[in-house]
């Protein structure tokens, strides 16, 4: 079970370029975007990559505007733990539970959660919440992390599982977030 002072979200390369070209991206945005408010509401740690910026572009405003405060780390790498900065922030949470979300289901969120896993991570592959530009991709990129040990979830299931009851003004504020 995911539990609130041990859990932060992953938000992989959310990017114009790249993010243009995903498939059915209104309902991914729609998702990480859920996922993000709820993210702060609960103040649970998000972190947030960009692949090759200068190529691919920033993050997209309507994710990078969810943000108080904006620093995402820039990579070349695929995978973010071959990241040095990447690293020292995910070292510095101090939580070993993980939401993954992003893009490229088969690329980049992939190797990303293969790494964690063999960093000892519970990843926790959130499936609304990642996407490729072909269905098959996505679909084969998270059969394969769950083959390798990741947990299916959803946007949904996610923050009602850290949420653990239906009740207080926070419970509140996450349900006209989530609906």
């Amino acid at each position: 079970m995911l539990e609130l002072n041990n859990t932060f979200l992953l938000v992989i390369d959310i990017q114009g370029n790249l993010f243009l070209s995903m498939d059915n991206r209104e309902n991914l945005l729609q998702n990480l975007t859920r996922m993000i408010r709820v993210a702060a509401l609960l103040h649970i740690p998000v972190l947030v990559t960009e692949q090759m910026p200068e190529k691919l572009g920033s993050t997209i405003p309507e994710i990078a505007g969810l943000f108080e405060s904006f620093d995402p780390v820039a990579k070349s790498s695929f995978s973010c733990c071959r990241n040095k900065e990447f690293m020292k922030r995910l070292a510095s949470m101090k939580r070993k539970q993980v939401l993954i979300t992003g893009i490229e289901s088969h690329v980049c969120v992939y190797q990303t959660a293969m790494d964690l896993l063999r960093l000892e991570y519970e990843v926790q592959v959130v499936e609304d919440g990642i996407s490729s530009r072909t269905p098959e991709n996505r679909r084969i990129g998270i059969e394969k992390l769950i083959g390798a040990g990741a947990l299916r979830t959803s946007v949904e299931m996610a923050l009602f599982e850290i949420m653990g009851a239906a009740e207080g003004e926070r419970f509140r504020q996450m349900i006209r977030i989530v609906k």
